[in-house]
């Protein structure tokens, strides 16, 4: 496992659409973000904005995007912008609402990027997971805004929904996060949600603890046992979350689902600590865990193992 770097030079690029009817949370926040940190413009333009910059004290690089869809929503339309001028950067992260029908309201969620079904993931970074996910929750109680939670869902990428190819996501191999207020209109226009966001952003850097790191398995997509090792003192390193759902639905039991499995962990940066397996389950997808655990000399956990990590023997 790697420590995680101190020094600055690190870039991170956030996505902001602007564009009437898809700009919840996203236009109040990048107003957000030109009042705290008076960003410069870059010799960069998309949909006719120009591309903001703000360095911090460490000289790590934030670069603020704004176009008139969401990324994902057009990735073709956007990849080669992404691939001339940001391919160099640590993180790509966009800023985004969240919904749905049986959604918890009042959260603030980070997310890894990725097609479950069709086994597509780009690189995942769990450091900068937890960095974000640590800062919301620092903001969130430090500004008292004690009716929303700080939470992580399951791996997904919406670009899917909208008709996208997922390989697409293939042709900017970097660590992508969505970052969301959730999950009804009063929450995407709660100022106080929208501020600790964007006092969050340029935080993905901060942490330089050495990580416990998981792929897990299992659960609803707001899977609680997750969300809890996320965000807790132990160093758990959690990046991709494969739920129930899609591993059913993306035949995770059969050899091809297998490959899959292989993929998602290869695509976790420095390498899985173990396996997580949520023990809802059913056997052959249990089985698929043991067998890639074995496969790269890593234990396999029940996910009630989180709530244990003095059991794990790991020195942080």
């Amino acid at each position: 496992m790697k420590k995680e770097q101190t020094a600055g030079g690190r870039k991170a690029l956030f996505f902001f659409c602007v564009g009437k009817g898809y700009d919840h949370v996203s236009r109040q926040a990048f107003e957000k973000v030109l009042e705290l940190y008076r960003p410069d413009e870059t010799g960069v333009s998309v949909d006719g904005y120009p591309v903001m910059e703000y360095v911090d004290g460490r000289g790590d690089r934030f670069f603020f995007m704004r176009q008139e869809t969401l990324v994902s929503y057009d990735f073709r339309r956007y990849l080669p912008v992404l691939r001339e001028h940001f391919l160099d950067v640590d993180l790509a992260a966009e800023v985004n609402w969240h919904e749905g029908a049986n959604a918890p309201d009042r959260v603030l969620t980070v997310h890894t990027v990725g097609d479950v079904n069709a086994g597509v993931f780009p690189p995942a970074e769990p450091a900068y997971v937890r960095n974000l996910l640590r800062a919301l929750e620092d903001e969130r109680a430090r500004a008292e805004v004690d009716d929303f939670s700080v939470v992580t869902e399951a791996t997904h990428w919406t670009g899917t929904f909208k008709g996208q190819d997922p390989r697409l996501m293939d042709g900017f191999p970097v660590p992508m996060l969505d970052i969301e207020v959730g999950s009804t209109p009063a929450s995407w226009e709660d100022p106080r949600a929208v501020g600790v966001m964007a006092r969050s952003l340029v935080k993905p850097f901060s942490g330089s603890q050495r990580l416990y790191r998981v792929l897990c398995v299992g659960g609803v997509h707001f899977e609680r046992s997750f969300s809890e090792a996320a965000l807790g003192d132990f160093p758990f390193g959690v990046s991709h979350i494969l739920p129930n759902q899609w591993i059913v639905t993306g035949d995770y039991a059969s050899e091809g689902g297998y490959e899959k499995l292989r993929s998602v962990a290869s695509s976790i940066r420095g390498g899985i600590d173990a396996v997580v397996y949520h023990e809802g389950i059913k056997g052959a997808f249990r089985d698929q865990c043991r067998r890639l655990a074995g496969e790269l000399g890593v234990p396999v956990l029940k996910h009630k193992a989180l709530r244990r990590p003095e059991a794990l023997g790991f020195t942080p």
